[in-house]
């Protein structure tokens, strides 16, 4: 049998899906312990008692100095500014990508510029953002939208436009208006693709989120992490790295779970397709 027709069951799939990530950790346990052999002071690798108390201490432990569990401050900062972000610019791209998408005149008045909109470094603009709207939450907000908006607009831009043009053609036939056609026929089809493009803009969406926190705030797990880098704490720089990731990874399952129970329809689709 070929290898692209051998497929793996669940308990099996499971099981390769736990290999990388135990190998990670093995050679980081390796890593640290040559490194602490030599050096017992050594900070880039802290052995995993390190790690464990400073775990302890920013999450589990009053800070002394502020009051609160830093860990949880700085969870609830960074995800209320990435949540509003995200909220923005999902309305925003299913607003301006059906629009684009379906409507001739605005498609040519506004695709080109949206494309070159999405070239735009938004790092580039963070120094422009602080200048003229402060260094407040809405700076740090405007970040991400202008960081991942523009990509999803285009992106469900492309959808609408491949949808049969025959379902379109028939709708109208039956004498169903723009606004009818819109609601009844292209939203049920471009909403789980909504939440497609709302996953892969996830990453982008944390990227802009840390470098705005490290540059201008005074709460959050970006802030926190370039805080403590002058103090070469990698005991608590790793831990809230591995943070943001499980956070991130959780979001794009509760999308995952949100789209199938959503549109049970769309997974066997795709996987026809």
């Amino acid at each position: 049998m070929r290898l692209i027709n051998r497929r793996p069951n669940a308990r099996v799939s499971r099981l390769i899906a736990a290999i990388p990530f135990a190998a990670t950790i093995l050679a980081y346990l390796i890593g640290s312990g040559v490194r602490l052999a030599v050096n017992p002071s050594d900070k880039l690798l802290p052995s995993p008692l390190s790690l464990f108390e400073a775990i302890k201490r920013m999450a589990f432990q009053i800070d002394q100095r502020t009051g609160d569990i830093l860990m949880l401050v700085d969870t609830t900062a960074s995800l209320g500014r990435i949540f509003a972000a995200l909220a923005i610019a999902t309305v925003i791209a299913l607003v301006l990508g059906v629009s684009v998408g379906l409507l001739p005149y605005l498609r040519a008045l506004f695709g080109s510029y949206i494309t070159v909109l999405s070239m735009v470094p938004p790092l580039a603009l963070l120094p422009i953002l602080f200048i003229t709207m402060g260094l407040g939450e809405s700076s740090k907000i405007a970040l991400i939208v202008i960081g991942v908006a523009p990509f999803m607009v285009r992106d469900l831009a492309l959808r609408v436009e491949e949808l049969p043009p025959q379902q379109l053609i028939k709708a109208q036939t039956l004498g169903a208006s723009t606004w009818q056609i819109i609601l009844r026929v292209v939203l049920p089809q471009v909403l789980p693709r909504l939440i497609d493009a709302l996953r892969l803009s996830l990453g982008p969406a944390w990227l802009f989120l840390i470098a705005a926190e490290a540059i201008a705030s005074e709460s959050g797990l970006g802030y926190r992490i370039f805080l403590v880098r002058r103090f070469l704490a990698m005991d608590v720089i790793i831990p809230y790295v591995a943070w943001i990731t499980l956070l991130a990874f959780l979001m794009d399952r509760a999308l995952v779970v949100l789209q199938r129970r959503s549109f049970p329809w769309f997974a066997v689709a795709r996987a026809q397709g």
